[in-house]
C-alpha cells in the first residue's frame, strides 16, 4: 500500500512553536526598519549619522551572536532565547522614550548584542530534526521569518496612527508596538518552549565553566579562526560574500526606483511586499522539492547567478514594467541561498557544535549587513545605476565561488547525514 506523504506537517511540534516565535520576532524587528531614518532626523542627526544606526545594530549583532550561540550549546537554548528576546523588548522601549540621540544609539547596540535569537532558534531546529527533515525545516523557518518582513512595515504604518502618551512621538509609538510584539514572543518562549540543550553531555563541565567565555567565544576571535576551518570556513566566506553583495543592492535599489524610474514611496512599499510574498511562496513550495532532486551547492550557485543577472538587468532595462518583472524573478530565487547554506553547515557539523557554528555564520552575515550599505552609499555618490552594475558582476563571481565548493560538499538532504563532520 502506498504511503501518504505528510508535507510539511511531519515536522516535530516544537518546530512550529519555534517558527511562530521567530515570525513574531521578525515582525517586531521589521516594524522599526521603515522609521529609523525619519526618527533619527527628529534627534537632529545628519544623514550619515542616521545611517550609523543600522551599522551600530549590525556590528553589535556581529559581536553578540556567536557568544549567544556558544552559550546556548552550554546552557540550553531556551534560557539564551529568553535573554535575547528580553533584550529586544528593553531596547525598543528605551528607543521609544529616548530624548537624546545617544540613547537611540544605545538602544540599537543593545538590540544588536542580544539579537542572536534567530541563530539560537535555528540551533533548536537542528537539535529536533534529522538530516532528511533539515532542508525543509530551515526553508519553512526562513520563509516564515521572511513573511514578517511583509507584515512589519504595514504594522509600522498603523502604529504611527495610534495616540501618543508620556511624550512619545508618533514615530516612537512604532517602537512601543515592536516591544509589545516582542513581549508576546518572549512570553511564548517562557511558557511553552521546553528547554532544549545541545546533544553535548549535560554533566560535562562545572556551572562556572559553562558561563566562562574565552577569546574564541567572541566574534573577532571566531572570525579570525573560523575562516581557516577546513571546508566550513569556505561556507562562512560564502555567507559573507553573498550577504555583502545583497546588502549593496538593498540600499542601492531604493534611490534607483525613486529617481531613475520616477516612482513614489507607496509603490516602493508594494515592491517590498512583492519580494516578501514571492520569497515566502518559493521557500515553502519549491525549496524542498529542488533540494531532494539537486545537490544543495548547485542550487546555491544557480540562484546566486540568477540574482546577479537580475541586478544587471535592472539598470539595463530602466522601465517600471521591466523592473517589476525582473524583481519578481529575483524574489523567487533570492530566499534560497541562506537557508541552504545553513543546511549544508548543519549537515557537516557535529551535534555538539550546531549552535556555535550557526552563530558564527550569523556573525558573518551581520558584518556583511554592516559593510554592504556603506559600500553602496559610496557607489550611489557616482550615480544610481553604477551600484547595480557592480553588485551584479560581483554576485556572478560569488556564484562561481559557490560552484567551486561543489567538489567539497556533496550534500543531498534526502536522508544524508554522512558528511564529514569537520567542526
Amino acid at each position: 500500500m502506498k504511503q501518504i506523504r505528510r508535507q510539511p506537517f511531519d515536522l516535530p511540534p516544537i518546530f512550529w512553536l519555534v517558527t511562530a516565535i521567530a515570525f513574531i520576532n521578525s515582525v517586531s524587528f521589521t516594524i522599526v526598519i521603515p522609521l529609523l531614518y525619519p526618527y533619527a532626523k527628529q534627534f537632529g542627526l545628519s544623514d550619515f549619522q542616521a545611517s550609523l544606526l543600522t551599522t551600530a545594530f549590525a556590528l553589535s549583532q556581529f559581536l553578540g551572536t556567536p557568544i549567544l550561540g556558544s552559550l546556548s550549546d552550554r546552557l540550553g537554548r531556551k534560557s539564551i532565547l529568553i535573554v535575547s528576546l528580553a533584550g529586544t523588548v528593553v531596547a525598543n522601549m528605551v528607543a521609544s522614550f529616548a530624548t537624546v540621540a545617544w540613547l537611540l544609539y544605545a538602544a540599537r547596540v543593545l538590540d544588536g548584542l542580544t539579537g542572536g535569537n534567530t541563530s539560537v532558534a535555528r540551533a533548536v531546529i537542528s537539535d529536533i530534526t534529522d538530516a532528511s527533515q533539515r532542508t525543509k525545516a530551515f526553508g519553512i523557518f526562513s520563509a516564515t521569518f521572511r513573511l514578517g518582513f511583509v507584515v512589519g512595515p504595514f504594522l509600522s504604518y498603523l502604529a504611527q496612527q495610534l495616540p501618543t502618551f508620556a511624550g512619545i512621538s508618533s514615530l516612537g509609538m512604532s517602537f512601543v508596538v515592536s516591544a509589545a510584539i516582542a513581549s508576546i514572543a518572549l512570553l511564548l518562549t517562557i511558557v511553552f518552549l521546553p528547554e532544549k540543550r545541545s546533544r553535548r553531555d549535560p554533566h560535562s563541565g562545572t556551572q562556572k565553566e559553562k558561563f566562562r567565555l574565552s577569546w574564541h567565544d567572541f566574534a573577532l576571535g571566531k572570525i579570525a579562526k573560523s575562516a581557516t576551518i577546513p571546508k566550513l570556513g569556505q561556507l562562512f566566506i560564502l555567507t559573507f560574500l553573498s550577504g555583502s553583495t545583497f546588502t549593496i543592492f538593498t540600499f542601492a535599489f531604493q534611490p534607483f526606483f525613486l529617481n531613475v524610474l520616477n516612482q513614489n514611496t507607496k509603490r516602493l512599499a508594494i515592491m517590498f511586499a512583492i519580494v516578501g510574498m514571492l520569497g515566502f511562496i518559493s521557500q515553502v513550495f519549491a525549496l524542498e522539492p529542488l533540494s531532494k532532486r539537486f545537490n544543495l551547492i548547485n542550487i546555491i550557485a544557480v540562484t546566486l547567478a540568477i540574482r546577479g543577472l537580475t541586478f544587471i538587468l535592472m539598470p539595463a532595462f530602466p522601465t517600471f514594467t521591466a523592473f517589476v518583472i525582473i524583481l519578481s524573478i529575483f524574489a523567487l530565487v533570492n530566499s534560497f541561498p541562506m537557508p541552504l547554506i545553513d543546511t549544508v553547515l548543519s549537515l557537516n557539523t557535529s551535534p555538539q557544535k550546531q549552535g556555535e557554528v550557526l552563530g558564527i555564520n550569523a556573525a558573518y552575515l551581520s558584518i556583511a549587513n554592516a559593510i554592504g550599505p556603506m559600500i553602496s552609499g559610496l557607489l550611489v555618490s557616482f550615480d544610481y545605476q553604477t551600484p547595480l552594475w557592480i553588485t551584479g558582476g560581483l554576485t556572478l563571481l560569488v556564484a562561481g565561488f559557490a560552484t567551486h565548493l561543489k567538489t567539497k560538499f556533496d550534500c543531498r538532504s534526502k536522508g544524508n547525514n554522512s558528511g564529514e563532520q569537520t567542526f
